[in-house]
């Protein structure tokens, strides 16, 4: 009697447990990267995911109560992924735009950026200086979208296009492209430390990045409230002192909480 009450309570002590780990699961919030997009979100020397974004979504989910699972998906195929449910939230510099806001929905914006030429020392040294010449993207990115517009206006000889800087990096090294058009906050930081690559050119497009959401997603609206509270109690300027060595600017997106796009 006493050996079935002892392997009960155990089979009972398992039961609990799974039920406690399914429901930690339940409380993940499932967030897919486009991981080597520093310093948004990219794997340091130990492997560990690490960026301002990634700061910014733990925090976030703190508020919420909640733990966070990162996926890495190329940058293109997130909306699908956000869209079909596979994530709860989409980050990786996310441009807001009006064309994205009629199939998903996002929560205020928190950065401003411009878009880039990025090309190796002694290339091209301005975007007038491209004719003729190879131009790399990442696929389906802001930049993608304005190296197209663009193209004819520059005479792009061809727009090759990348799943992440990494690879857009080591053929624009090895002269395989003449030039990267992509965020400037993220070609900055990436070339601060090399010598054989550096920002060309602003081009100035006014952008916002923030994070995505499957379209009227009662998630967004939670989120967008949390944002506001880590603008107001100093977070979100906190985070960007400790990526961009600095606090923001007065009136920028990352200081100033913001109406919810869309609404």
């Amino acid at each position: 009697m006493l050996r079935r009450t002892l392997l009960s309570s155990t089979l009972a002590a398992s039961a609990l447990m799974a039920l406690a780990g399914a429901s930690a699961a339940q409380d993940a919030l499932t967030v897919g990267a486009n991981v080597g997009n520093v310093p948004w979100e990219f794997q340091d020397e130990s492997g560990e995911i690490v960026g301002f974004e990634v700061d910014l979504v733990k925090a976030v989910a703190e508020k919420l109560g909640r733990e966070v699972e990162i996926v890495n998906i190329p940058f293109n195929g997130l909306f699908s992924a956000v869209q079909s449910g596979r994530i709860d939230i989409a980050t990786s510099s996310i441009t807001i735009t009006a064309e994205r806001l009629e199939s998903v929905s996002f929560a205020q914006p928190y950065y401003d950026s411009d878009q880039s030429l990025t090309v190796a020392s002694g290339g091209p040294a301005s975007l007038d200086e491209m004719d003729g010449k190879v131009v790399g993207v990442d696929t389906g990115s802001t930049g993608d979208m304005w190296a197209t517009e663009h193209s004819d206006e520059y005479g792009f000889s061809e727009i090759r296009r990348y799943e992440g800087l990494n690879p857009a990096m080591l053929d624009l090294a090895a002269g395989r492209i003449d030039g990267y058009i992509s965020d400037i906050p993220a070609l900055l930081y990436y070339s601060k430390d090399k010598p054989n690559i550096e920002v060309a050119q602003r081009i100035e497009t006014g952008e916002q990045y923030s994070m995505m959401f499957a379209k009227d997603s009662e998630l967004a609206s939670e989120v967008n409230d949390v944002i506001t509270e880590l603008k107001e109690d100093g977070t979100v300027a906190e985070l960007h002192q400790k990526w961009f060595g600095g606090m923001p600017d007065e009136g920028t997106s990352t200081a100033t909480v913001l109406e919810m796009p869309g609404n």
